[in-house]
């Protein structure tokens, strides 16, 4: 091959230089990893770090200088300023990012030394651990993963100054990293001893919940198609029917005409009585606002240990804290149960107030019925309201008309309208029993689950939010009667809200239910599966872990020193594969030159490691004539590959040039004879360089 048949590298440069090429690439992972956030940060955040990128990737495109000292301090004073409005402060995790953001992407308007990028390569870092304080979901784990190689890669190039290494080339280099790291990462996640958490999420972290702490008439109608995981379940056992499952949540006594809302109670608990089998079961929850855990009625026993929770007076399971990320527990229900006292007592007459002034039809239409049965007592009370339900041409929808509710909101629905949900049933048959001095509150939680496990485990969406109601009665004590589930069957209906939800799961409702509902099992299994694993690996997992490994409930100082023993482990075999790695040159050009020594010994010329290409072209030339022509051409091009002006031969190139040479000093060889004797180096005959002594070619 001759050097005129080889690609010329100045024609074949990049049209980009190197810097220009290298503060792109950043700029672009740069974005990436700002972009989740985008959700979190002020409007004028977002906008100020686009255009601040944007401008940045101008003036590297046409090579203008870095805007002055005094702009640039001047935007960080104002963002700094907006900041403090924004969030009427400079602490906390929301001012953080926020000014976290901003710093990174004004950083790039002073990106022109080394310093500076490695800068700029920490601050992502960070920036890509921030997104974790507002979700740990897969997908954001994923994107996050692909920062992280980004910014690997930018790191990797920022550390070959030489040349013009590929992009794909610094991206191998920063994955092999990464999976060479991964099994060390592996080991500490699973045996660094497991500490409590120092603090709690922020409450804005858990604002995206369905159930709420209140009840207003209306409030519940967005949850009908929100398919978001509350929780999941698994029954160690039979699974009880799915009609049969309440998830106890906020229990709303206090009524001001409008809003229902909890009591405060400073009463103790109310020993519990239960009948027959216990349900034991596992749950995985999500993190929720609400300082309360929704287990399965009636849920009297608990694992408490990885959490500080508490049994209160009105069956609910308290929390100190709104739960901030997931959590597994272990429960066990039973079915069959009284709670609450079985006689009256002073407490009760709370739970028959009413608001003077609200839904005086409603009222009117309860005293009608106490004239109709003067002697019935509360049972039968509650029977004639459910039968009036039932005959009284009542229909379930989640799209109600008569728009917001007014002050008489109850009278709207039991007198007029006569159509709603779960929240419209509940409530008002609170309110009659309440007008008949019978004691009764609302009950709010989820209902039912999934009709299709995954795994064994059951998915409660938010979807399933319910409203029920509690009554007492003498000598039952609280007693749950969901007046919604007295509505047929046939009048249910979804109505126009149906219409604004998911299209894709509308299409793949009406398309293939079954489709559907494997595609969401699926995507809640690997969910599950994530969570369980990753997210929810507890100190009692990791001693669960080391006793299948034999060791029994070890100590802290145990797991450190276990730990320590195999980090050395780790340490040494690292250390024998670094140092079998030295041995070999991992720089594709000091690879190239080991074969290109055993390339010329076939030709009896024994290379030195200070020769250049062309002084080991003018050896060929001196000891082979014109049998060698073609091998000192190839040995021109070479020297044309590493040191021409803007040219920058990767690995593929400097292959590729090994190849031809290879097949030219095969060729050499094969005219000249295999039996040449090699040739004394300046350095073996002692002589300077440059005044090798004459060898004649055989």
């Amino acid at each position: 091959m001759s050097s005129r048949s080889f690609p010329d590298p100045l024609r074949g440069a990049p049209t980009l230089p190197r810097s220009t090429r290298d503060l792109l690439f950043l700029l672009i992972v740069i974005a990436w990893t700002l972009l989740p956030h985008a959700a979190h940060l002020p409007g004028w955040c977002g906008v100020l770090v686009a255009v601040t990128l944007l401008w940045r990737a101008g003036l590297a495109w046409w090579r203008r200088p870095l805007p002055p000292r005094p702009l640039r301090w001047a935007l960080l004073a104002l963002a700094v300023t907006l900041t403090a409005w924004s969030h009427g402060t400079l602490l906390g995790r929301d001012a953080g990012v926020t000014l976290l953001a901003v710093l990174m992407a004004l950083k790039t308007l002073e990106l022109h030394a080394r310093r500076d990028a490695l800068v700029v390569f920490f601050l992502g870092f960070f920036l890509v651990l921030t997104h974790f304080l507002y979700a740990q979901t897969p997908g954001l784990a994923l994107a996050m993963a692909l920062s992280a190689w980004g910014l690997l890669t930018v790191l990797v190039l920022a550390h070959r100054p030489l040349g013009y290494p590929p992009l794909r080339e610094a991206a191998g280099v920063a994955a092999g990293a990464v999976l060479r790291g991964a099994p060390l990462a592996l080991l500490l996640f699973l045996l660094f001893p497991r500490l409590g958490p120092l603090w709690s999420a922020p409450a804005p972290a858990l604002a995206r919940t369905g159930l709420s702490g209140t009840l207003t008439l209306g409030g519940m109608a967005a949850l009908g198609q929100d398919d978001r995981v509350a929780f999941r379940v698994r029954f160690d056992g039979p699974v009880p029917p799915l009609q049969s499952l309440y998830w106890r949540g906020p229990v709303l006594s206090a009524f001001d005409g409008r809003t229902w809302t909890p009591r405060p109670s400073s009463e103790p608990p109310v020993p519990l009585q239960v009948d027959g089998p216990g349900l034991r079961y596992e749950m995985r929850l999500e993190p929720s606002p609400l300082p309360l855990l929704p287990l399965l009625e009636l849920t009297p026993l608990l694992d408490t240990s990885q959490l500080p929770a508490q049994l209160g007076a009105q069956g609910d399971w308290l929390l100190h804290r709104p739960l901030s990320g997931p959590l597994t527990l272990q429960a066990q229900a039973w079915p069959d149960y009284q709670l609450g006292p079985l006689e009256p007592t002073p407490a009760l007459r709370e739970d028959v107030a009413l608001p003077a002034g609200f839904n005086p039809r409603t009222l009117q239409w309860a005293a009608d019925l106490r004239r109709r049965l003067p002697q019935a007592d509360a049972a039968a009370l509650v029977t004639a309201v459910l039968g009036h339900i039932r005959l009284g041409r009542f229909s379930y929808t989640l799209a109600p008309a008569g728009g917001a509710p007014g002050p008489h909101a109850v009278d709207a629905f039991w007198i007029d309208r006569r159509e709603g949900f779960c929240e419209h049933f509940a409530a008002a048959f609170v309110v009659v029993m309440r007008a008949l001095d019978i004691p009764a509150r609302v009950v709010t939680g989820f209902q039912g689950a999934d009709p299709f496990p995954q795994d064994g485990w059951w998915t409660v969406r938010h979807r399933h939010a319910h409203a029920w109601a509690e009554v007492w009665i003498a000598g039952r004590g609280w007693q749950r009667v969901d007046p919604t589930a007295a509505v047929a069957p046939e009048r249910v209906q979804r109505g126009a809200l149906l219409e604004d939800g998911d299209l894709l799961s509308q299409a793949l409702q009406h398309w293939s239910p079954a489709l559907l509902r494997q595609w969401r099992g699926a995507w809640d299994g690997f969910n599950g599966a994530w969570n369980g694993a990753l997210l929810r690996y507890s100190r009692a997992d990791q001693f669960q872990l080391l006793r299948r490994l034999g060791i029994e409930a070890p100590s802290t100082r145990t797991l450190l020193r276990l730990l320590g023993g195999l980090l050395a482990l780790v340490g040494v075999i690292g250390a024998v594969v670094a140092a079998r790695g030295l041995r070999r040159p991992r720089d594709p050009w000091q690879r190239l030159q080991l074969r290109l020594a055993r390339a010329l010994a076939r030709l009896g010329i024994d290379k030195a490691p200070h020769e250049t290409p062309r002084a080991l072209a003018a050896r060929v030339r001196q000891r082979l004539g014109a049998e060698g022509a073609q091998v000192e051409a190839e040995l021109l091009a070479l020297e044309t590959l590493r040191y021409a002006p803007g040219a920058a031969a990767d690995a593929r190139a400097l292959r590729r040039w090994l190849r031809c040479f290879e097949r030219a000093v095969a060729g050499a060889a094969a005219r000249v004879g295999t039996s040449c004797a090699p040739a004394p180096t300046a350095l073996a005959a002692g002589t300077p360089p440059g005044r090798e002594a004459p060898v004649r070619s055989p």
